[in-house]
């Protein structure tokens, strides 16, 4: 039967699929770079470590909390030291959540998908909140299995997330000059993006490779756009598209196969089909009404 990882930090798992570290329980360990199989939640407080997320590291501050999904690695460089954590750790295996509503809405919780620097900083109240539902499962887990055990944790969980989910809305709003200046940097990538004749080359600028130019993961990029605009990342560049496309309709004799091959379209018809669809005629026909 799959576990969870409490067994790493020298302590025995009350629940085969979910548990609860509080690091003052823990012994001090060396540091290591640990590939999980679970779902994580790390809040690790007051820890002079470096520690390392997939391929990044991540500028540790009091009072964060970290996501980790099941495949990814997370954990600092053995350098041959010990230190003796602070904080809390929630991890629960993918196999808990099967046949419970929260395993059919999971994917929903983008902040897995997020990288080191996305993590999510919580307020003072904030972080009283989180510890409560830490506390919560703890209190659940404390107690023998029974036929309420299952969806008490599940519960929980969901709560935890959905705390999560709300905090990370505050964090948005309130990190609001940072995303303004995403937003300008946003339009600057893409107005480069065809000024430099890269669709050309490469075609229709994507979501994936904003978020990369931007230097954001995918996810965390498309929710910050979509909440502070209220339009998708892709409907951004698909409007981009489009205000190139009919600036080009009529300021320029160009057919429609050459403006939508100077687009990035691979085919023409792609181009006249988006274009009906969104502006509602034709290409040739908004050029003759222009």
């Amino acid at each position: 039967m799959p576990t969870t990882t409490a067994v790493m930090w020298g302590l025995k798992d009350k629940h085969p699929l979910v548990s609860v570290v509080e690091y003052a329980d823990v012994s001090p360990v060396r540091s290591s770079l640990n590939n999980y199989e679970v779902y994580a939640l790390f809040m690790l407080r007051y820890i002079d470590v470096e520690l390392k997320y997939g391929c990044g590291k991540y500028d540790y501050q009091d009072g964060t909390l970290i996501f980790v999904a099941p495949g990814q690695t997370f954990g600092a460089e053995d350098d041959g030291e010990v230190f003796q954590p602070t904080g809390y750790l929630l991890m629960f295996h993918p196999d808990l959540l099967r046949n419970t509503p929260l395993g059919k809405v999971m994917k929903d919780y983008t902040f897995f998908s997020y990288e080191t620097n996305e993590a999510l900083h919580l307020s003072t109240e904030e972080r009283q909140i989180i510890m409560d539902c830490f506390h919560k499962i703890q209190y659940e887990l404390s107690h023998a299995i029974d036929r309420y055990s299952k969806a008490l944790i599940v519960d929980s969980i969901k709560m935890f997330l959905d705390y999560c989910t709300r905090f990370y809305d505050r964090q948005f709003v309130t990190r609001d000059n940072v995303n303004k200046d995403l937003l300008t940097r946003f339009e600057q990538l893409l107005n480069e993006y065809y000024t430099g004749g890269k669709a050309e080359r490469i075609g229709l600028p994507t979501v994936q490779y904003c978020a990369d130019a931007l230097h954001l993961s995918y996810n965390y990029f498309s929710d910050l756009i979509r909440k502070e605009t209220g339009v998708t990342a892709s409907g951004h560049i698909r409007n981009k598209v489009l205000d190139i496309a009919k600036t080009q309709l009529v300021s320029t004799d160009k057919t429609i196969s050459e403006i939508a091959y100077r687009l990035g379209f691979q085919y023409s018809q792609h181009f006249a089909r988006l274009f009906k669809k969104e502006v509602g005629c034709t290409p040739n026909k908004y050029r003759m009404q222009a």
